[in-house]
């Protein structure tokens, strides 16, 4: 097995340069925000974060290629890292605090493109999570000051806490009726968004959540620290991986029963 020691120890250090540079300018009065042609914002601390992280890549790691919500693909080859500078960023443009840097290594395989590498840091929530294959997950400040992270042991969807972003999006889907049904079948939900419920799942203090439209730099980080703690990582198609489009985790043991409404 590959080791990813080094990989893991340089995606903090990527993630130490994106906090600094979102942390200030988050509240800022003079954010300057624009709108994409999907129609969702970006800010301008958005774009600082991911050249950012570029710039440390192509001196670091010059033969690596690069995927990026802001500025696309650049390079080829087996090792890919993408990156979503600032997962939440309607949050982020409001002075919420939910939102995160999301920073992922993915290698070609004989199954095709896979994580190995993954780190979720929200710096205005003081929080930080990281995976690696065959590593194990963490959360904490620090690589010297973590605590590993298990999936919870629950059972059976009614008693279970289900996590997710909207309703809008099943319903644009055609799928609010499955959707509807699990959150009635489950104990507690709960729409916490982006990348907090994968988090949370890995924690094993939510034991389910899914979302359905999702892009790569979404997704990469969130699976293989899912992966790590324990869990299941799919698309709603059951494909394992975050390649699927849309995304369905939780602790392994709900997950066929949760796929089964969202379908």
């Amino acid at each position: 097995m590959a080791d990813y020691h080094d990989d893991l120890r340089f995606a903090h250090v990527l993630a130490d340069a994106a906090d600094a540079a979102t942390m200030e300018r988050f509240k800022a009065l003079d954010l300057k925000v624009e709108t994409k042609p999907d129609m969702t914002p970006v800010s301008e601390a958005d774009k600082a974060a991911e050249e950012l992280i570029r710039s440390q890549l192509q001196r670091a790691r010059p033969r690596d290629a690069v995927l990026g919500e802001e500025f696309g693909s650049e390079g080829t080859g087996p090792r890919r890292w993408v990156v979503d500078p600032i997962d939440g960023t309607k949050n982020y443009v409001r002075g919420v605090p939910v939102w995160a840097t999301l920073i992922a290594l993915m290698e070609r395989g004989a199954g095709g493109d896979r994580p190995v590498v993954g780190v979720v840091s929200a710096p205005a929530l003081g929080r930080r999570w990281w995976a690696a294959e065959g590593l194990g997950a963490y959360s904490g400040r620090s690589l010297t000051s973590a605590h590993r992270l298990h999936v919870s042991k629950v059972a059976e969807l009614r008693d279970a806490s289900f996590a997710y972003s909207s309703i809008s999006g099943w319903e644009e889907r055609g799928k609010l009726n499955g959707f509807l049904d699990l959150t009635r079948a489950c104990w507690r939900t709960r729409g916490y968004g982006d990348f907090w419920p994968y988090m949370m799942v890995a924690e094993g203090s939510v034991d389910l959540c899914a979302e359905p439209e999702l892009s790569l730099w979404d997704m990469a980080a969130n699976a293989v620290i899912v992966q790590e703690a324990g869990g299941r990582f799919t698309g709603l198609d059951g494909v394992p991986g975050p390649n699927s489009g849309d995304a369905a985790a939780s602790n392994g043991l709900l997950h066929g029963a949760m796929l089964d409404y969202l379908r």
